[in-house]
């Protein structure tokens, strides 16, 4: 498509030439003729100087470079929608497959895509628009709203409640089992029931082979607009606040509640009935065992403070050098 038609779908203004030919995207540093990619990061502007891409997005105040801008408020938000254009999602038919095994109770709504051996079982509500890829399993007493999309092998256990426009990706378990168990008399672990429901609240996204397990008692929760990535553990009984962000391997034990707008980066563990305040930032492999304030930002493990954090770890390598001139001294004063 010409540039000042790209322009004018992303709500872009155009400098250079509008009439070029744009047919794809690609990074900033990979970018040819005919692609449009972005900039974002200040480090990047220089290769922004450099490259031969068709276009660049970039803010409305970036300086002027040699090839030609598209200039936005947000260039990412931009490109994550030239990316759209450029490589639509594919569109299922709106049919059931004559594999798909739904009980007569289960009632599911207009223009639903149900594929190959998705079971959907009784007394499940299904909202309008639900795109459900092969094997999916919903299980008994399930509500479930409009727009949902589930990639194969995804699985949403009884009694579970799942929000408008919410996408699981593949392999996603929302109310499995918590991780419940009672010591007996004898030294045995005896099993906790999991009675309570999993939540899941609209505009949700749940990324491939991540667990949302159901409470003992209570419910377990993830709050509207929140993004769970890959391999993400959510114990039995938590609470994720809205717009949350759990990266890759983050781990909650049971009761843990996380606030609003928050963000745990990957592998970061945290310990059970902890209470992380709204917008909190935990650094990549931190382990949190304690409560933490709105607004913080904490690293290492156990987590404390980012700004020390930093401050010991540029000390760490020089604690050699460190221990040798205090032993010198040492044997200076006691000459």
């Amino acid at each position: 498509m010409r540039l000042a038609e790209l322009a004018q779908r992303l709500g872009a203004e155009c400098h250079g030439l509008p009439d070029a030919e744009i047919t794809g995207v690609a990074g900033i540093e990979e970018a040819g003729p005919g692609q449009v990619t972005f900039v974002a990061n200040p480090k990047y502007a220089v290769l922004a100087k450099k490259t031969t891409a068709g276009a660049v997005l970039v803010a409305p105040d970036f300086p002027e470079i040699t090839a030609s801008t598209l200039r936005i408020k947000n260039p990412y938000l931009a490109f994550a929608r030239a990316i759209e254009i450029f490589h639509p999602a594919p569109v299922y038919p709106s049919e059931i497959h004559a594999t798909a095994v739904i009980h007569p109770t289960a009632r599911i709504g207009k223009g639903a895509s149900i594929g190959a051996y998705v079971v959907v079982s009784e007394n499940c509500v299904i909202g309008n628009h639900a795109t459900i890829l092969p094997h999916v399993v919903i299980y008994p007493n399930v509500r479930i709203g409009d727009h949902f999309f589930a990639h194969a092998h995804s699985v949403v256990r009884e009694d579970c409640r799942v929000g408008n426009n919410v996408v699981l990706q593949n392999g996603v378990v929302v109310g499995s089992d918590g991780y419940g168990f009672a010591k007996d008399d004898a030294g045995r672990w005896h099993k906790i029931v999991q009675s309570g429901p999993a939540i899941i609240e609209d505009d949700v996204e749940i990324q491939a082979n991540s667990c949302i397990d159901r409470a003992s008692v209570g419910e377990t929760r993830i709050g509207r607009g929140a993004k769970i990535d890959n391999l993400v553990q959510v114990g039995h009984g938590s609470s994720v606040g809205e717009n949350t962000l759990l990266c890759a391997q983050v781990g909650l034990a049971g009761s843990t509640h996380i606030g609003d707008n928050a963000i745990l980066a990957g592998q970061v563990g945290v310990a059970g009935h902890c209470h992380i305040g709204d917008r909190v930032i935990v650094t990549a492999q931190s382990g949190v065992g304690g409560n933490i304030e709105a607004g913080k930002i904490i690293s290492g493990s156990p987590a404390y403070d980012n700004r020390q954090w930093l401050r010991v770890c540029a000390i760490m390598p020089r604690l050699p050098e460190m221990l040798k001139q205090f032993e010198r001294k040492r044997k200076t004063e006691s000459e």
